[in-house]
Parts: structure tokens; sequence; C-alpha cells
């Protein structure tokens, strides 16, 4: 009889679909767009602000009413307590929930920023992920258009800092209170009866740029079926809703001034679509004295978010810059952040009416756009390498590591294993620069060797044979020790 033999199993090595390892060029990129972001929202007086990546369920709102336990859209799990768990699934539920139970120790309004990451249990996808980082600011307390000029102001803002110009961007506003009177003309009622057909009809509108005015006016309409043949049910609204509706979607113009005039003449005499008029005036009056013109932002009734829980002023901040794939082809990212006014989301915690406006953008998306743009620098130079050729003088070339680190250089002392050659090919493969030689010999003498790898691989490709090899030394220095740290400072300049 054969012995069997003992295997040892082994976990397979692979990440869970939807989630994504980032490499170091993409944490850099994407770190310093949230820093630039955190730049201009701290410069407004904002203050910063870290939730748990866990929330109870139902602070989140993520229930389903026939199960005992959270829908698909979230990870949860089930605390000791037998109280349902979930990972955020966005920053501004964790937002409420906090300013509610700590509401009479803050001052209103509260203003926060934060970034981190959030996750959705979702069918992932090309591009769409199931944790990915988000950056929001939002001002809870603040009742009132002008804080949402403010918001439209500081999406406007981040922009340049992050390296675009005007004509390479724009922020779209709205009012979702106009959509609530053209809807409220045509017979649907802004009641609870009627928020899941208004928020089928703000998902139709949402879906414009895809799908254009027919995609949109059969979403309106009965439904649609899409190529595949699958067939979406429709906000069932009648042929002159549908006309109104689509009317006012193209109702802007590049003039906000015009906008408004042609917004007053459609509102007619619904209250609720004239005090969204007079919302948008205050705040062009504020977007025209800080000089933010048409160039920047605009009025576009095409805006209303798809999210049910926004009451007033809505926007997206969308590129308009010429952004092509790795292939050299034209690539469309249109928004890359959003958000509104939201007077809702508190006080379902609290019983009382608690304004709130904010805006939230996508961290990854946004910084893989400004880097397709060429407009992500590695500003982190790679590190200068020191050498181990002798052992014994670790702890010399740690201290030179150190000396290289107080000098805001950035250095590493090798510490795998290999010789000299070993040692400079795995220089090469980190894209190191310098590599600082020391071995005993020069360590009496009190010199040091210092190598430009990058310069001495372009000067090697015009050298033919060794003896040419040797009697150039291409790219290298040989310095005193107390010398070494202005000599590198001197070659990476």
């Amino acid at each position: 009889m054969s012995k069997k033999k003992n295997k040892t199993l082994r976990p397979k090595a692979k990440k869970p679909r939807g989630f994504e390892d980032k490499s170091s060029d993409v944490l850099r990129a994407e770190t310093r767009l949230i820093k630039a972001a955190f730049s201009v929202y701290d410069a407004h007086g904002f203050e910063p602000l870290q939730t748990p990546a866990f929330e109870y369920a139902d602070a989140l709102g993520k229930f389903l009413p026939d199960e005992d336990r959270p829908n698909t859209g979230v990870f949860a799990v089930r605390d000791d307590d037998e109280q349902w768990m979930a990972l955020r699934y966005d920053h501004t539920a964790p937002l409420a929930r906090f300013v509610a139970e700590n509401y009479n120790d803050l001052p209103k309004p509260y203003r926060r920023y934060q970034a981190g990451s959030v996750w959705r249990n979702e069918k992932p996808g090309p591009g769409r992920f199931r944790e990915f980082i988000q950056c929001d600011a939002d001002s809870v307390g603040a009742p009132g258009a002008a804080s949402d000029a403010e918001m439209i102001m500081m999406a406007a803002d981040v922009m340049p800092v992050v390296g675009l110009k005007h004509g390479q961007y724009m922020v779209r506003a709205n009012n979702r209170k106009l959509l609530d009177g053209i809807l409220e003309s045509s017979g649907v009622p802004n009641t609870v009866e009627g928020a899941a057909q208004r928020l089928q009809v703000l998902r139709s509108i949402d879906k414009l740029d895809r799908l254009g005015p027919d995609g949109v006016a059969a979403l309106l309409g009965d439904g649609r079926k899409d190529d595949s043949g699958a067939f979406t049910d429709g906000a069932k609204l009648g042929a002159s809703a549908i006309k109104a509706v689509l009317g006012f979607t193209t109702a802007s113009d590049t003039d906000r001034s015009d906008t408004l005039r042609t917004l007053e003449a459609l509102m007619g005499t619904s209250s609720q679509g004239q005090t969204g008029v007079e919302e948008l005036k205050l705040i062009d009056d504020i977007l025209n004295a800080c000089d933010y013109g048409p160039d920047r932002v605009v009025f576009d009734t095409s805006i209303v978010r798809g999210l049910g829980y926004y009451t007033g002023p809505v926007f997206e901040a969308e590129l308009l810059a010429d952004i092509k794939d790795r292939k050299g082809r034209p690539v469309r990212i249109g928004s890359v952040g959003g958000g509104g006014r939201y007077d809702g989301l508190v006080s379902r915690f609290m019983g009382q009416a608690v304004p709130a406006t904010g805006y939230s953008f996508g961290v990854s998306r946004f910084a893989a756009a400004l880097s397709r743009m060429g407009l992500v620098e590695n500003a982190n130079q790679p590190p200068v390498m020191i050498c181990v050729f002798d052992k014994s003088l670790l702890g010399e070339y740690f201290k030179l590591a150190r000396e290289l680190r107080a000098a805001s250089i950035r250095a590493e002392v090798f510490v795998g294993n290999g010789n000299v050659g070993k040692q400079l090919k795995y220089a090469n493969n980190r894209g190191v620069k310098l590599a600082i030689l020391i071995g005993s010999d020069e360590m009496q003498r009190g010199e040091a060797t210092i190598k430009d790898l990058e310069l001495g691989a372009e000067m090697a490709k015009a050298i033919k044979t060794n003896e040419e090899w040797k009697s150039s030394r291409p790219a290298q220095k040989t310095t005193s020790r107390k010398d070494i740290v202005a000599a590198v400072k001197e070659m990476l300049a």
C-alpha cells in the first residue's frame, strides 16, 4: 500500500474581485490630490474629521423591509450585541450620525472635510470597484443658498490647485426645486407617495448625456429596452409631462443671467420653482462678486444628481480637457465630483430640521484623469542608495543615510543579499539615480564614490570597450566623507 504524501495546502494568491492593489505612483498621485483639496477646504475655515469605517446599518439607512439583515448594497456583519454593522458606503451618512450624536457640542454651522475608503457591495466591472476613496467637504447647519455658493466656489477652486487651467473644467449648477416645480405642474405630487416616481424621473434625467433625449424620454414614459434586450421600467409620465421635463433640461444658457430669466418665465406660478430661481439668483450674485465667471461656473438644468436625498441646489464638477488613453484614443471623463443641498439626512436622527450642503469627488477617478493629462508628476525622487561592501561598516552606512535624510534627501542602505553588481541591478530596477560606494579602503582614506546611474547608463551607450569604460569611469565622482551630503545635493540638482 502506497503512503499518501502529506501536501501542504496553500491559499491561492488572488485578490477579491472588485478590489485593487495600488502602486506607489498611484498612491502618491491620490495623496497629492487629497492634500490639494484639503488645502482649499482648510483655507475656507473647514476642519478635518475622521469617522470609523463601520457604522450601524440602520444609521446608514440600508435595510430591506422584508429581511432582518442589510441588503446587498453594503458589506455587513452582526456585532456581539446582535446589531448589524456595515462598512460605510459614503462619508455623508456617517457625518449625519456624528452631527446628531454630538449636536449640542458642535458649532453651527459645523464645517468639516474628510477623505477615506468607502465600500459598495455591488457587482464590479471595468473601472468600477467595491472599495474606492472619496474626498468630501460639508457644511451642516447652514440654511441659506450662500453656503451652497461657497461649496460651488470650493469645487471650482480645487481645479487650478491641481494644475487645471480655465477652459479645462467647468462646474455646472442647478436646483432641485426647479424640477420639483415642473413635476408639480405636470401632475407628479411632491408627497411620500410620489417619491418613488420622482426619484425615477431624477435618475432618468441623470442619464441624459449617455442615452440622449430619446432614451431619457423612453425612461420617463413606459420604459426602455437596451441593446442587450433588457427592459427598464419607466417613470410613467404622460406625453405633456415628458415634454415639459425634457424642455426644462435644455433651458440653460452659457450666460447665467439669461438662464435665470428663462427659468423665471418657465416656473410660472409654481412656488417651489420660484424659490429655486431666487436661490440661484443669490448664488449668481456671490459668484459674480468673487469673479467666478461663466468660464468656470454655469447654470445647467440637465444637472439633477441621481440621489434622492438632495433638496435644493445641486452641482457637478466636470473635466473638459482633451484626454487620451494609453493607445492615444480620446476619452471623455465628464463629471469627477458633485454635491448639493441635503436638508433631511441629519433630521432623520433628530426629528428636527437640520440644513446641510456638501461636495464630494472620487479620488481615484480624478487622479487617473489628471495623470492622463500629464498633470501628475512624481515629486518624490527615488532614494539615494548606499551599497554595502563590508558588513562590518553597516553602522557607518546607516549613519550616512541618516545624514542624508536630515538634509531632506531620501536614502536607503541596501539590506538584501548580493554582491555590488546585484545591488546596482536592484538600484536600476528601483529607478535609483545615485549610488554611494564605500569599502574598507575608502573608509580608511575618508573617501566615497558616488555613481550617477541614470547618466552612466546614457554615457555607456557610446562606450565600445572595457578599456574605454575603465579609463573614462563615466558619471561617477569621488569625494571626501565629510562632503558627501553636499556632493549628493549637487549631483541631484
